[in-house]
């Protein structure tokens, strides 16, 4: 029913920093600043990722410069310290990569970053050759569709689905991403349905609903709310090297 949803590819950045796993603890920082970027994919061969070296993986030079950590730190900070100890990328990178597919939903790639605690993803093909990097902001660019466009989505794939003419007569309005439903429904039922898939809208920020139950005697039966939380819906529980085209 839904219109094909964006995926990874549609907002990915194509263009990517990278490094093989020799590049020194020097020449990281120094992509990392140039590029302005908090994570390098590493590479190896013709761009297969194997790593991922980030700035919490340098950190610990820095912390552990000037200091003698006593044994309780040294078993509790065991991989700390070995990348304070670190020179190449080989040695400071986390291994195996966490990665996502070009074809991924965005959703499926914010779950990842989220699970995961990661700001960006490398974006790798089935054979694992880098095709671009995602980050949370790349995630957000949904948001910067026009009312226009969501409203006429939500009219398209969500209301002449649920509550098609002449039986009922809802009207869309779209405000900085804010959806309402107004107008007379026949089937109360569909109401938190219309919000869920709504809300399922690439866009879209939150759901109100003004809606009237019409009855066949004519009468009417008033039911709003708000459609995005789940206590508003019944039965919802709560080497360095830039890769490019």
């Amino acid at each position: 029913m839904h219109g094909t949803p964006h995926i990874v590819s549609d907002v990915m950045t194509h263009t990517v920093a990278a490094v093989g796993r020799r590049a020194t603890f020097k020449e990281i920082v120094r992509l990392m600043q140039g590029w302005k970027v908090g994570a390098l994919p590493v590479l190896e061969g013709e761009g297969r990722v194997v790593g991922v070296v980030s700035e919490a993986d340098l950190l610990p030079k820095e912390e552990f410069r000037d200091s003698d950590p006593d044994r309780d730190t040294q078993l509790r900070r065991l991989s700390d310290l070995a990348k304070a100890g670190a020179v190449t990328a080989e040695e400071l990178m986390t291994s195996p990569a966490l990665t996502v597919r070009p074809d991924a939903t965005l959703a499926r790639a914010a779950r990842t970053m989220a699970h995961s605690k990661v700001k960006r993803l490398p974006v790798v093909n089935e054979l694992g050759m880098l095709e671009g990097i995602v980050s949370r902001s790349d995630l957000l660019k949904v948001f910067l569709r026009g009312d226009e466009e969501i409203a006429e989505e939500v009219r398209r794939e969500v209301v002449s689905y649920l509550f098609p003419a002449p039986a009922s007569a809802i009207r869309v309005d779209v405000h900085d991403g804010v959806v309402n439903l107004a107008g007379r429904v026949r089937d109360r039922s569909l109401v938190p349905v219309a919000a869920r898939l709504a809300r399922a809208v690439e866009g879209v920020v939150d759901v109100d609903f003004e809606l009237e139950r019409r009855e066949d005697s004519g009468g009417s039966i008033p039911v709003r709310g708000t459609g995005t939380r789940p206590s508003d819906q019944p039965g919802r529980s709560p080497g360095t090297r830039a890769v490019g085209p």
